[in-house]
């Protein structure tokens, strides 16, 4: 099993006590991500907020050597449920050609940001020679 970013802070420098990502036998769990930048919540709607959660998660990914393509299921929170429509179309801008699985609930965020998602992704080992 490899963690990825178990040392990682959060608002403040505080440490936080999870991983970015766990992977274990080609799975990779990567823990919710929000609009984080430098360690603060980037400022804006949900626009700014959703480019920068899913490029987030996009970093995360291909540190593991994972891309959107092995992503098979998301989770996402939303703050407000009238930016529904706004995200799925930036949403879809990131996972159109691959569309994984997903549920996308209404929650209260517990820091100040409009989205949170995570995702389960799958990639077979390669075969050794």
């Amino acid at each position: 099993m490899k963690r990825y970013g178990a040392e990682q802070t959060g608002a403040g420098g505080k440490p936080l006590p999870f991983a970015r990502a766990v992977e274990a036998n080609g799975w990779l769990h990567v823990s919710g991500q929000v609009a984080m930048e430098n360690g603060e919540i980037i400022e804006g709607g949900i626009i700014p907020q959703t480019h920068r959660t899913i490029g987030n998660l996009m970093a995360i990914l291909a540190e593991a050597g994972y891309g959107p393509e092995h992503v098979v299921r998301v989770g996402v929170w939303l703050d407000d449920p009238r930016d529904f429509w706004t995200f799925n179309k930036i949403y879809q801008s990131y996972f159109g050609e691959h569309p994984p699985a997903r549920a996308c609930v209404q929650a209260s965020m517990m820091v100040d940001c409009k989205v949170e998602i995570d995702c389960i992704a799958y990639r077979e080992k390669a075969a050794q020679v």
